[in-house]
C-alpha cells in the first residue's frame, strides 16, 4: 500500500523559535494565538524579519480592521477574490475561513474564490469586487468611470480607497506567499463550515 506523502514544511524558508523573536512580535503572536486557538503560519514565516512582520501587521490592520463603508466581511471578499486571480493557496484558505465566519455563510467563500460573479452577493458587492479586480489584474486601466460606477451603488471616495488599497496591499502578500510556499494551517479548511454549536 502507498504511503501518504510526508506534510510539507508551512515554508520554503527558516521560521524562527518562538523564544528568539523580538518581545513585540512574540506579544503579538500569542495574542493571536490565544484568540485563534492557534498560529497562523503567515505569522511564524514573517517573523524571520521582524521589521517586515511589523510593517506588514501595521499596514494589515490599517486597511481590515478599522470602521468604514465596507463590512469586514466584505474587506474579506476582496481578499479571497483577488488572492484567487493571483493563485495564492495560502490567502484564499486563510481568508476564506474568516470570510466564512464574518459572514455567517458556509459556502461564500467557496464561490468567491471560483467565480464571484457568480456568488450569492448583492450587485454592490458585485461592483465592489469588479473594481477590486481591476485593480489586482489590470490597475493601468482603472478610469473615472470605474469610481462613478462605485459611487453609483453608494461607495465613497474613501471605500474606494480601501478597496484599491486591500487589492494592492494583498496582491504584495500574494507574490510573497507563493515565494515562499507559505502552507495554509489546517484549522482553516473546516472553519465556518458548520454552525457553532450552542
Amino acid at each position: 500500500m502507498e504511503q501518504p506523502a510526508p506534510t510539507p514544511p508551512i515554508s520554503r524558508f527558516s521560521v524562527p523559535e518562538l523564544a528568539a523573536l523580538p518581545d513585540d512580535v512574540r506579544a503579538r503572536i500569542q495574542e493571536v494565538q490565544d484568540k485563534a486557538g492557534f498560529v497562523p503560519n503567515v505569522f511564524l514565516v514573517l517573523a524571520r524579519r521582524p521589521d517586515e512582520f511589523r510593517a506588514f501587521f501595521a499596514y494589515h490592520d490599517a486597511l481590515m480592521v478599522k470602521d468604514g463603508g465596507l463590512t469586514k466581511g466584505e474587506r474579506e471578499m476582496i481578499v479571497v477574490a483577488t488572492s484567487s486571480a493571483n493563485q495564492c493557496h495560502y490567502c484564499v484558505i486563510a481568508h476564506g475561513a474568516i470570510l466564512r465566519i464574518y459572514e455567517r455563510q458556509p459556502l461564500i467563500a467557496d464561490q468567491v474564490a471560483v467565480n464571484y460573479r457568480k456568488a450569492d452577493l448583492t450587485s454592490r458587492q458585485r461592483a465592489m469586487l469588479d473594481f477590486a479586480m481591476k485593480v489586482a489584474l489590470r490597475a493601468h486601466e482603472v478610469e473615472d468611470a470605474d469610481y462613478a460606477r462605485l459611487r453609483d451603488h453608494g461607495f465613497t471616495d474613501e471605500d474606494a480607497w480601501d478597496i484599491a488599497a486591500i487589492a494592492a496591499f494583498f496582491a504584495m502578500s500574494n507574490r510573497l506567499a507563493n515565494a515562499s510556499s507559505m502552507r495554509p494551517n489546517a484549522e482553516f479548511y473546516l472553519m465556518g463550515r458548520l454552525p457553532r454549536k450552542s
